[in-house]
C-alpha cells in the first residue's frame, strides 16, 4: 500500500461502460492507497466500496442535471480538496472533463493521470479543438487508453504518447449475474434469430442502422431484437418502430441494472456504434459465449474480434452490410460456433487482476 492520496475525478456518473470501469478501478485502488476520494456531482455512488470517500454537494445532485453544471461544481470541489491537501502527496486520476482537471492540477502542481474513454473520432471536430486538446493533454503526467488501436489514434491525430490498459474483465462475476431464470422469456417469436443490443439510446450508438437492418430482413428470416438502454433517442426510435411496423420484431426494454441474463437468452449481440473506446458489452457477450456482430468503428471492436476471427464486422453505418451478416448467422452455424470459441479463448489479455494492477503501478 502506498501512503499517497488518490483523488478520482468523475463529474457525471451515468449508466454506461465507462461507469462500470470506474466502479471496478476505484474500488480496487482504494485498497492500495492510504486514502482514496471520489469527486463527483452525481448521486449514483452506491457501487463504490466503503474505502472510497465520496466528495459531492448533495444539494446539487437533484437540482443540476446538465453535465456542464456538474463539471463546474466538481471543479470547485477539486480545487477545494487540493487546497486542503496542498502539502500532501496527491495523485489525480481523471475519467471525465480532463481538460479542466489537467489545468487545475497544473496550477496546483499536482500529478495528474487521465483516462480517455472514447476514440478521438467522437470529440475531435475541428483543427482548433485539435490544437487545444493536444496542448493541454501534453501537460498531463500520463494518458491511459483502453485499446491498442486507440493508442495509435492518439499518436496519429494528436501526436501524443499514451499507454494501453485494457478494461478489467471479471468473467466469474458476469457468469454469476447471468444465472437468472426468467418466468417469461423476453424473446417471443418461436425459432427466431434472437438479437440483442445493449447501450445508451444516443446518436453515438447508431441504433437507427440496426432498425433499418431489421426492417430489411424481417420478411427473409425469423428475427427478433431486444434493445436494452435509455437515452434521448428513445421516442425517435419508438416512432420508427411503429411507422415501419416492427413492433413484433423489436422491443425497447429500457435500462437494466443486470443485462447479463438478457444477453445469455440471445443468440447474437449487435453493436452499431459510430465510435467507441473499448466496448465492454462485446467482452461481456463473449464471456457468455454469445456471437458478436459489430460495426468496424474506431476503436476497439476490430481489436476485440481480431479482425473478424472472433465475430463479424460490418461497415459502420451500412445497414445492408449488417443485414447480410445477420442472415449469415442463420446458415453458418459451424462457422459461428468456431468464432465464438476463438473469441472466448482470446479474453486472457482483459484479465481483471492483471489490468487493475497495471493501473496501480502507473499511479504510484
Amino acid at each position: 500500500m502506498t501512503h499517497k492520496k488518490l483523488i478520482i475525478f468523475m463529474p457525471s456518473i451515468e449508466m454506461g461502460g465507462v461507469e462500470k470501469n470506474l466502479f471496478i478501478i476505484s474500488n480496487y485502488l482504494s485498497s492500495k492507497f492510504k486514502e482514496t476520494a471520489l469527486i463527483t456531482s452525481s448521486s449514483s455512488t452506491k457501487k463504490f466500496g466503503k474505502k472510497v470517500k465520496i466528495i459531492s454537494f448533495d444539494l446539487f445532485n437533484n437540482i443540476f442535471k446538465l453535465r456542464s453544471l456538474k463539471i463546474l461544481i466538481s471543479c470547485i470541489l477539486l480545487i477545494k480538496e487540493i487546497t486542503k491537501n496542498q502539502f500532501q502527496d496527491v495523485t489525480i486520476l481523471s475519467f471525465q472533463a480532463n481538460i479542466y482537471s489537467i489545468l487545475i492540477a497544473k496550477i496546483f502542481k499536482k500529478k495528474i493521470i487521465v483516462r480517455l474513454n472514447s476514440s478521438p473520432t467522437g470529440w475531435l471536430k475541428n483543427s482548433l479543438k485539435k490544437k487545444i486538446f493536444t496542448k493541454i493533454y501534453s501537460l498531463s503526467s500520463l494518458i491511459i487508453v483502453n485499446s491498442q488501436e486507440f493508442k495509435n489514434e492518439i499518436k496519429k491525430k494528436l501526436n501524443l504518447k499514451s499507454i494501453c490498459i485494457y478494461n478489467p474483465l471479471d468473467k466469474k462475476r458476469i457468469a454469476k449475474k447471468a444465472k437468472v431464470n426468467f418466468k417469461k422469456n423476453p424473446f417471443k417469436i418461436k425459432n427466431s434469430l434472437k438479437l440483442i443490443s445493449v447501450g445508451r439510446l444516443v446518436d453515438q450508438k447508431d441504433h437507427l442502422t440496426l432498425l433499418r437492418s431489421i426492417r430489411n430482413i424481417k420478411n427473409k428470416i425469423k428475427v427478433e431484437l431486444i434493445l436494452i438502454g435509455q437515452g434521448k433517442n428513445k421516442i425517435f426510435l419508438n416512432n420508427y418502430i411503429k411507422i415501419n411496423r416492427l413492433e413484433k420484431n423489436v422491443k425497447i426494454l429500457g435500462y437494466k441494472k443486470n443485462p447479463y441474463p438478457f444477453i445469455k437468452c440471445s443468440n447474437v449481440l449487435v453493436l452499431t456504434s459510430k465510435y467507441e473506446g473499448l466496448p465492454n458489452v462485446l467482452l461481456e457477450a463473449i464471456t457468455l459465449k454469445r456471437f458478436v456482430i459489430s460495426s468496424d468503428c474506431p476503436t476497439g471492436p476490430k481489436e476485440i474480434l481480431d479482425n473478424g476471427k472472433g465475430g463479424m464486422l460490418f461497415k459502420t453505418g451500412n445497414y445492408k452490410d449488417l443485414s447480410k451478416k445477420i442472415i449469415l448467422c442463420k446458415s453458418q452455424t459451424k462457422v459461428i460456433k468456431r468464432k465464438i470459441n476463438y473469441a472466448y479463448s482470446s479474453l486472457k489479455k482483459y484479465d481483471s487482476e492483471k489490468n487493475l494492477n497495471l493501473y496501480y503501478k502507473n499511479l504510484i
